[in-house]
């Protein structure tokens, strides 16, 4: 099926690249592997690469490259994810920051994983948000 009957929905709000971006890497996955979870986990590698999930959507990162200790690992499986937030790309002052845009409570007592764990999940809230009507 094409990318563009299966792309989620902070996509569809992200800038036309990030979609040209997962669609493509998607479209190759399904031709490798066949439709499925696992097309969908390398459309969504290829897109954190370049892309950060911020609240209900993606934008660009600062620099290209792995976002987390998952991400860079050869493997996928040791390290923690944080939901597509950038948190090797950002010191702690600027997710400091981006935790007050979120509004996340507690935040100068978080360490930086701390503060990509609050942030992952303050977007999955945004997301959820955006989903109802």
């Amino acid at each position: 099926m094409p990318a563009s009957k299966e792309m989620p929905s902070t996509l569809r709000r992200s800038p036309k690249k990030a979609q040209e971006t997962w669609a493509k890497a998607h479209d190759s996955a399904v031709e490798t592997y066949g439709e499925g979870e696992r097309a969908h986990r390398t459309a969504f590698a290829a897109l954190k690469h370049s892309f950060e999930k911020v609240g209900d959507h993606w934008e660009p990162k600062k620099r290209k490259g792995p976002s987390d200790p998952r991400a860079r690992s050869r493997r996928g499986r040791s390290g923690a994810s944080y939901g597509g937030v950038d948190v090797e790309g950002h010191t702690k002052d600027e997710l400091l920051e981006m935790a007050r845009k979120a509004g996340v409570r507690g935040r100068w007592r978080m360490t930086k994983d701390e503060l990509g764990t609050a942030l992952a999940r303050a977007n999955d809230r945004a997301t959820a948000k955006a989903r109802t009507p």
